[in-house]
């Protein structure tokens, strides 16, 4: 069983910066290609970016693409998203998602997923 959770949410001004983290107990994290989606209120969840198990290949939403980095450290069994040049339009909750385990990954395809964090809260103001 793998057990996510997410933290480093919080409001920022627009034009700042932010770093999620996703951790997991359990199984090491190193097995699962893992990805960040997020949703806004009275939208759909929606892709923002994923990265292999090994950490060489990452996959970016056209939204995000030069503004996020999604980065890796399996040793601590971390994802990380670096977040800079926030818009009022980031603002959602966060979701990390892993799986499936032993496949290289990544991908962009929710279903595909087989373990989701609760979530944590990213609020960008204009």
């Amino acid at each position: 069983q793998v057990q996510l959770v997410e933290s480093g949410g919080g409001l920022v001004q627009a034009g700042g910066s932010l770093k999620l983290s996703c951790t997991t107990s359990g199984r090491t994290f190193s097995s699962y290609p893992t990805a960040w989606f997020r949703q806004a209120p009275g939208k759909e969840r929606e892709f923002v970016t994923a990265i292999s198990w090994s950490g060489s290949s990452t996959y970016y939403a056209d939204s995000v693409k030069g503004r996020f980095t999604i980065s890796r450290d399996n040793a601590k069994n971390t994802v990380y998203l670096q977040m800079n040049s926030l818009k009022p339009e980031d603002t959602a909750v966060y979701y990390c998602a892993a799986g499936p385990f032993g496949t290289s990954g990544p991908y962009f395809n929710p279903g595909q997923y087989n373990y989701w964090g609760q979530g944590t809260q990213v609020t960008v103001s204009s």
